[in-house]
């Protein structure tokens, strides 16, 4: 059955992206690996296919309305279905020193960088969802995962960092929206907080490796018809909103 299921993995041409895309393939998907460098996706695509695994590189910026578009109408033409979406593809650009919380305080951050975060990790994933989930209808089965953080969690909130804090809040907030539309159909969204890994963005001291990260996203990108939708998962356990 897998072995059918097309993948669509923004983000894929390193870290938790370039994982999630690997596992998909080794379950038996073929994955398009998006991802706005060119050169980078390719890359990355070439590793995969190396390995023996079937991927597909697609440059876009998911940021892009016209570039979302496009990859719909690819998806359409060239494969006529889409099965599995993993919005990953995602910013922190404020000042990440953890031991010193204060350099992304509320009171210090630009208003302009948090709205570009919003726009990459909840404007993003929404354009995408408007953009498959037609597809994933049409063929009556659907798997979506907007890979979130504990940093959006409300029951765990905490200061600074307003841009990513704020967009993963939404973001999850875009799951619980999705799920209660969905509901009737047999295409599930859940959101997943993979824990802080060391990629690019979670930097070298982050106690877990993407491979660790890759795996509760996968587990919800292939879950079963039985499974949850509209729920917040850890390593496949729910946690708090």
């Amino acid at each position: 059955m897998l072995a059918q299921k097309l993948a669509v993995v923004t983000g894929a041409a390193r870290g938790l992206g370039l994982a999630v895309a690997r596992d998909l393939a080794a379950a038996g998907c073929l994955v398009l690996m998006v991802g706005r460098n060119a050169e980078a996706i390719e890359n990355a695509a070439r590793e995969l296919r190396a390995g023996g695994q079937q991927v597909v590189a697609h440059v876009a910026d998911v940021t892009d309305a016209g570039a979302v578009a496009a990859l719909a109408a690819r998806l359409r033409r060239e494969f006529g279905r889409a099965d599995i979406l993993v919005n990953n593809a995602g910013i922190f650009p404020e000042r990440t020193d953890f031991a010193q919380p204060q350099a992304g305080s509320v009171f210090a951050v630009d208003p302009e960088a948090v709205a570009a975060t919003y726009t990459a990790n909840a404007l993003a994933p929404l354009r995408l969802i408007q953009a498959i989930v037609p597809l994933m209808r049409e063929n009556a089965w659907g798997r979506i995962v907007n890979v979130s953080s504990a940093m959006g969690q409300l029951s765990a909130m905490g200061g600074a960092w307003p841009g990513y804090r704020m967009s993963k809040a939404a973001l999850n907030a875009l799951t619980r929206l999705t799920a209660a539309e969905l509901e009737a159909s047999p295409v599930k969204i859940n959101a997943v907080c993979p824990g802080w890994c060391r990629t690019e963005m979670g930097g070298k001291d982050a106690p877990r490796s993407a491979d660790e990260g890759a795996k509760g996203i996968v587990w919800a990108a292939l879950l079963p018809d039985d499974g949850p939708s509209g729920g917040f998962f850890r390593d496949g356990e729910a946690i708090e909103w």
